[in-house]
């Protein structure tokens, strides 16, 4: 006799909120937890929070079956054993940032007591040598002051460069005026 799984309405819901949060997040990291404890996992949820990052525990046949109507590929080869999910609806990198950052500052890395196991951006799955590169650029921010002070910088130039000319225009008017008020009174 085979066993067949019915999908019950309560697991289309929690399938179809797993996609929703899937294709409507900015970043995505799946982590697994399995050696965390619960004060420190307390603490990372409240460091994520922080930042506008939600931290769900997800069944990875649910998240298999969600990327799967999702048309995500390149999940499946990482939903073994415990699976979170980080993620951000606003910014790309604040999953990443803040869980590689968690990590290094506790000392998780080593031991392995949280693994970053895949991550997505924009839809993009990407490895974890790309969520931990992700982790090391500047804030969004930061980014944007280092572009529109990139912008800055040639207009600031050019109005030092104009008023260098009329400094110098101003000069030569005044040297014209005094040469002028000499020979009137000689």
């Amino acid at each position: 006799m085979a066993v067949t799984s019915k999908v019950t309405p309560k697991k289309e819901a929690v399938v179809a909120e797993i996609k929703g949060w899937l294709t409507g997040s900015k970043g995505v990291v799946l982590t697994s937890y399995d050696k965390l404890d619960v004060a420190t996992d307390t603490q990372l949820r409240r460091e994520l929070r922080a930042v506008g990052v939600q931290y769900k525990v997800i069944k990875n046949t649910m998240l298999r079956i969600a990327a799967k109507q999702a048309g995500i590929e390149g999940l499946d080869a990482h939903l073994e054993g415990t699976t979170a999910m980080a993620f951000s609806t606003e910014d790309a990198v604040a999953p990443a940032k803040v869980l590689c950052d968690f990590m290094k500052k506790n000392k998780l890395e080593d031991p392995g007591i949280l693994k970053i196991k895949v991550g997505m951006v924009e839809g993009k799955v990407i490895d974890e040598k790309g969520v931990k590169a992700l982790a090391n650029l500047p804030s969004r921010e930061v980014l944007v002051a280092k572009l529109l002070g990139s912008m800055n910088a040639p207009i600031a130039n050019c109005v030092g460069v104009l008023s260098g000319i009329i400094r110098n225009f101003v000069g030569v008017v005044e040297a014209i005026r005094e040469k002028k008020e000499k020979e009137q009174a000689a």
